[in-house]
């Protein structure tokens, strides 16, 4: 069967070059990498004979991301047939896309992260000068600032990735406030930005509430959220997956509650998204969100391990405790505010 001009367009659209300098373009040897692993995912290898002699990795076993290729696989006839036999793969594809995307680009981040110039963190070098030797000091000043910047970046495009791929996944959409349904009540001219519509519900999806200090106008904003749902005939819909009890949490739950909205926390949150995902796209939640986090919950250490870095200009070495990995290192000129 041919694909319909949505699957099309939505091909389309994930495999464009993601926005700046170290945006990804996913190629048909990727494409095929990707349908191919859902394919596995949903038990159809069989019903594939092409793939039946082909040994590819799971999604998440190989370090080398530039290695999650099929180049002898067609993409275009492998991606038709398996949207013939599960019609929610596509949405399937479209957030393993998604996601392996922000995963190859944030590869690149970390290889091209310039190191930081001693006169971008010289003057905090008062703070602590006296304490160990100048050189020492320079040398801890310049990878704390590098470690800080690439870890900025990670927050940026997890924060670009995690919210879209939940509402394609539940079958709701991103919008940003230009886009918006929901009207400020306080500002009705205006719109908000909102991590989910979904039929006459309106999400708002965070890993945690914490009772971390806020400027009391952002906080106002989050109570101000459930109001202006219902104002603008949305019912407001409040997931956290992190449970820790805070003020700020029982605080935001209860702001949702008073505007007849739901609120899903921890375990009720993961089971919240999979009834509503449906059984295709629970799977993906499960494997490829859900589990992953709660294994890295699950197996940090309670107190922190001896870790070394080094650099040159070929590569960044991690090692931790008797494990370590490697990225590659880029040194070349590039418009940070473009990156």
């Amino acid at each position: 069967m041919a694909l319909t001009q949505a699957q099309k367009a939505l091909i389309s659209r994930v495999r464009a070059v993601s926005g700046g300098t170290l945006g990804v373009e996913l190629s048909d040897a990727i494409c095929s990498f990707l349908t191919a692993t859902i394919i596995r995912d949903l038990g159809l290898l069989d019903r594939f004979s092409e793939l039946a002699s082909v040994s590819f990795p799971e999604f998440f076993s190989e370090p080398d991301l530039e290695r999650l290729t099929l180049p002898d696989i067609a993409f275009i006839p492998l991606f038709e047939r398996l949207v013939t036999i599960v019609p929610d793969a596509d949405t399937y594809f479209a957030c393993l896309a998604t996601l392996h995307k922000s995963r190859l680009k944030y590869a690149r981040i970390i290889s091209h992260q310039p190191i930081p110039t001693l006169d971008q963190v010289g003057p905090r070098a008062l703070l602590q000068y006296g304490q160990i030797e100048p050189s020492a000091l320079a040398a801890f000043l310049l990878w704390r600032k590098w470690l800080y910047d690439i870890d900025n970046r990670a927050a940026q495009e997890t924060g670009y990735l995690f919210e879209p791929i939940i509402a394609n996944a539940i079958g709701g959409v991103s919008l940003s406030a230009a886009k918006s349904p929901i009207r400020r009540h306080r500002d009705p001219a205006r719109g908000r930005q909102v991590d989910c519509i979904r039929d006459k519900l309106a999400y708002e999806i965070k890993m945690r509430v914490t009772i971390a200090a806020s400027g009391q106008g952002r906080w106002q904003e989050e109570l101000d959220f459930p109001v202006d749902c219902r104002v603008s005939g949305y019912t407001p819909v409040l997931v956290v997956f992190d449970p820790t009890p805070s003020s700020r949490l029982e605080d935001l739950a209860n702001a949702f509650r008073r505007e007849q909205g739901e609120v899903y926390i921890g375990e009720e949150a993961w089971r919240h998204l999979m009834q509503v995902a449906g059984d295709t796209m629970s799977r993906f939640i499960e494997k490829y969100v859900r589990l992953p986090i709660q294994q890295v919950l699950n197996d940090a250490s309670i107190q922190l391990p001896k870790i070394t870095f080094a650099m040159t200009d070929e590569y960044f070495l991690v090692v931790i405790d008797d494990k370590q990995f490697q990225f590659k290192r880029k040194n070349i000129n590039l418009d940070l505010e473009a990156i």
